[in-house]
């Protein structure tokens, strides 16, 4: 039903319980975009970390999504989400002060870096599961896309900012003292999640059924919905050859193509102004295309733009890197938005965490695989041919989604609509 114009809801930006997440969470990423530049500095440049320790450090900040995505899912839906969002900042930001506090004492190792990746990684585990449930509980159903446009917008205001000041700030205080700033970040930003009203009712202790159950009614979610499951496809086929890719870019740059630590940040932030764009013209892409339609297509093109990283040791670099950063951030937003809007809407409010959950474990467990991949074929066959076949390997992801009904559709179903009208056959 189109509501009237003059019955449309304010905008968010005036909802003071998703105004306190959009705020701690705009604090936050600055944190997760400044630790995403300094810490595979730090191996490079502090530790000397060579191709397999680049891709072994990528595996271990990912390890978590693929051991402990599953039950994550449902402890997050027994528990009270604003905890697990303070819990997993909190979490994060004292181990990441693990690592100047040893650098000044003179007894930081790789090992330590790996055992602070692994560990930040089993708390964003718990913190993403979290963040991407907590939204349809603080926010009216038709306004979820509005919310996790603004989001993502944010996201990428940091994605700009965050590796450009990530890089200056290397520059002065190297990248030790630089995860220190990203700790201290990450701890300011739960006295916004604090703030937060909304009262959340975990579901009663003697209404819980055994952990095996809840997993596989989030599992039964995902691989049962003909659409959820090529998205599902794609999104996996995508993280893995993407995280071949980052576990050498840091090196790549660096290294082969001579870089600093400042012309690195600023090629992340430009990258990011792709990703501002894109989820500023979500809304207009949707309404032209179709909201079907963007899934397939956004994927598809976001695997020439990936070509140019390995093809910036042949042509102008910078310019290279600019613009397939750039295309290739925009892509992959627009079609992050209205998959995760679209799922979101979907699922009921009980089972979100465990369809998040387990989404993520299939979309993210493949990324450890994959950057531990790189890490091997980069130190055997190098990193240049590594980087080829992961751009490569960007356009088979795009398959599921682009031979699918999603191609041939302007608008994702609504009739099971979770905040609407329960689906039947999912209780709480």
């Amino acid at each position: 039903m189109t509501v009237p114009a003059t019955a449309r809801p304010r905008s968010l930006a005036f909802h003071h319980d998703f105004r306190q997440l959009w705020m701690g969470d705009a604090v936050s990423q600055v944190g997760v975009q400044l630790v995403g530049l300094a810490m595979p500095v730090l191996a490079v440049q502090v530790l000397g970390a060579d191709e397999f320790q680049m891709g072994l450090l990528a595996t271990f900040e990912m390890l978590a999504f693929l051991v402990i995505g599953l039950p994550a899912g449902a402890w997050v839906d027994r528990w009270r989400k604003q905890r697990v969002l303070i819990a997993g900042d909190v979490v994060r930001g004292l181990v990441l002060l693990s690592l100047p506090a040893a650098w000044l004492l003179d007894v930081l190792t790789m090992w330590q870096v790996y055992a602070v990746a692994l560990t930040v990684g089993a708390a964003t585990v718990f913190f993403d599961v979290a963040y991407q449930s907590y939204l349809p509980d603080l926010v009216p159903s038709e306004q979820i896309s509005e919310g996790n446009s603004k989001l993502e917008a944010t996201h990428q205001v940091a994605q700009i900012g965050g590796p450009a000041l990530g890089g200056v700030l290397m520059r002065v205080v190297g990248a030790p003292l630089a995860i220190g700033v990203t700790a201290v970040l990450m701890l300011a930003s739960t006295l916004f999640v604090w703030r937060i009203r909304h009262v959340e009712t975990p579901p009663a202790k003697e209404d819980r059924r055994p952990l095996r159950t809840e997993i596989a009614e989030g599992l039964s979610f995902v691989v049962r919905n003909p659409l959820l499951v090529r998205i599902t496809a794609t999104t996996a086929i995508g993280n893995f050859f993407g995280a071949i890719t980052g576990a050498l870019v840091v090196l790549f740059a660096l290294r082969d193509l001579g870089l600093d630590e400042a012309a690195l940040g600023l090629v992340l932030s430009v990258s990011a102004v792709g990703g501002l764009l894109g989820a500023l013209v979500v809304g207009p892409v949707t309404r032209w295309v179709g909201e079907g339609r963007t899934v397939p297509l956004s994927a598809l093109a976001s695997a020439p733009f990936a070509a140019l990283t390995p093809a910036a040791a042949a042509l102008p670099t910078m310019p290279a890197l600019f613009v397939g950063t750039f295309g290739m951030s925009l892509c992959l937003v627009l079609y992050n938005v209205v998959q995760v809007s679209f799922r979101q809407r979907l699922c009921p409010k009980p089972l979100l965490g465990r369809m998040n959950a387990s989404i993520r474990f299939i979309v993210w467990g493949t990324m450890p695989v994959g950057a531990f991949v790189g890490g091997v074929l980069g130190s055997s066959i190098g990193i240049l041919p590594t980087l080829w076949i992961a751009a490569g390997g960007l356009a088979v992801a795009a398959l599921p989604v682009l031979f699918s009904p999603l191609i041939r559709m302007r608008d994702l179903p609504r009739s099971l609509d979770a905040h609407a009208a329960p689906p039947q056959g999912h209780t709480s």
